[in-house]
C-alpha cells in the first residue's frame, strides 16, 4: 500500500503507518478506523454509544482527514451516521480537531481522538458549533436505526471499508435497550458532562476562542492512548462488577451490628464525659465553701 505510494521517510507518513499497525495489532469493541488504500491520510471509523446513555447500542460511523503536517497539525472530524448530538457531514469543532490547533498536542493519536469524542456524546453540546440538542428519545430512535445499515458515502473503496466497518461494529455491539430508562448511571453521566461544560465555560472566558466559538475540552484527555480503558463514562464494567462482588460478599447483618456496637460506645463516651464534668464541677464548689 504506501510502501509504493508514499514516502517512508516523511514523519507524517511514517506516524501514520504506525497508527494503522497498532490499530491492527490492539483492536477495541468500542471503535474501530482504517484508512483507505488509495489515501492513509483518510480515515473511516465508527464508534459505539456510550453505555448507560441514549446511544447506547447504536453504531456511528464518521470520517477523519489528517493534515499533511500530521501529527503536528490536528485532524479534522465528520460524523455520518444521525445522531442527534452531532451535526453529520460537517466538520465538527472540538478541542482535538483542526477547529482548535491551539489545544493539540502531538502526542494525541486517532485512537485517542476517537476515546475523546465517545467521551463528549453523553455531555452538554452547549451550543457548540456542529452539535446537536435532541432529545432523549429521539437519539434512541436514531441509536436503534443507526445499526440497519451502514451509510452512504464516498466512492466505492470507501463504501467498502465503511461497510466492512460496520460488520466488525455488529460483532462487537450491545443490544438496544427497549426503552431504557436510565437513573443512577445517565445522573452521573449528566453530572459529569455538566462538570466538563462548566469547566468549559470558564476555559472560554480566560481565553476566547476563534470566531466566538464554544471550545469542547475533553475533561482531559489522555495522552496517551490507553488512558481509561478507551471508556467513555464513569465506573468500567469490570470495576462495577467486582465492586458488586463485594457489596454481596458483606452481610446487612454485619453492617447492623457495627452500627449498634458504634451507638453503645457513642453512649458510654457521653455518660462518662457527664460524670467528669459533674465531678469537676462539684470539687469547684467544695473549695469555694472552704474559703468562705
Amino acid at each position: 500500500m504506501a510502501e509504493d505510494k508514499y514516502n517512508l521517510k516523511n514523519p507524517a507518513v511514517k506516524r501514520i503507518l504506525q497508527e494503522v499497525k497498532e490499530m491492527q495489532s490492539n483492536p477495541s469493541d468500542d471503535f474501530m478506523s482504517l484508512p483507505l488504500e488509495e489515501n492513509i491520510f483518510e480515515w473511516q471509523f465508527a464508534i459505539r454509544g456510550p453505555v448507560d446513555s441514549e446511544f447506547e447500542g447504536g453504531i456511528y460511523h464518521g470520517r477523519i482527514q489528517l493534515p499533511a503536517e500530521y501529527p503536528l497539525k490536528p485532524p479534522s472530524f465528520m460524523l455520518l451516521t444521525p445522531n442527534g448530538r452531532f451535526e453529520t457531514q460537517t466538520k465538527i469543532c472540538l478541542s482535538i480537531s483542526n477547529h482548535h490547533p491551539e489545544h493539540w498536542q502531538p502526542s494525541w493519536s486517532v485512537r485517542t481522538a476517537l476515546v475523546a469524542m465517545i467521551a463528549f456524546m453523553p455531555t452538554s453540546p452547549n451550543g457548540a458549533l456542529g452539535s446537536l440538542d435532541y432529545t432523549k428519545e429521539e437519539r434512541r430512535a436514531l441509536a436503534i436505526k443507526s445499526r440497519n445499515a451502514a451509510p452512504k458515502f464516498g466512492s466505492a473503496e470507501r463504501q467498502s471499508l465503511i461497510n466492512e466497518i460496520h460488520e466488525y461494529m455488529l460483532s462487537k455491539a450491545l443490544p438496544v435497550p427497549e426503552k431504557k430508562v436510565v437513573q443512577t448511571g445517565n445522573e452521573e453521566n449528566e453530572l459529569e458532562g455538566q462538570q466538563i461544560a462548566n469547566q468549559e465555560d470558564t476555559e472560554t472566558e480566560t481565553q476566547p476562542a476563534e470566531d466566538d466559538e464554544i471550545v469542547q475540552e475533553a475533561n482531559g484527555v489522555p495522552s496517551n492512548a490507553h488512558v481509561a480503558g478507551e471508556a467513555s463514562n464513569s465506573v468500567p464494567a469490570n470495576e462495577r462488577q467486582l465492586l458488586q462482588k463485594l457489596e454481596t460478599k458483606v452481610p446487612k447483618q454485619a453492617d447492623d451490628r457495627l452500627l449498634t456496637w458504634a451507638a453503645l460506645g457513642l453512649t458510654i463516651a457521653i455518660v462518662v464525659l457527664l460524670l467528669k464534668k459533674f465531678m469537676k464541677a462539684d470539687g469547684h464548689g467544695a473549695v469555694f465553701l472552704n474559703q468562705s
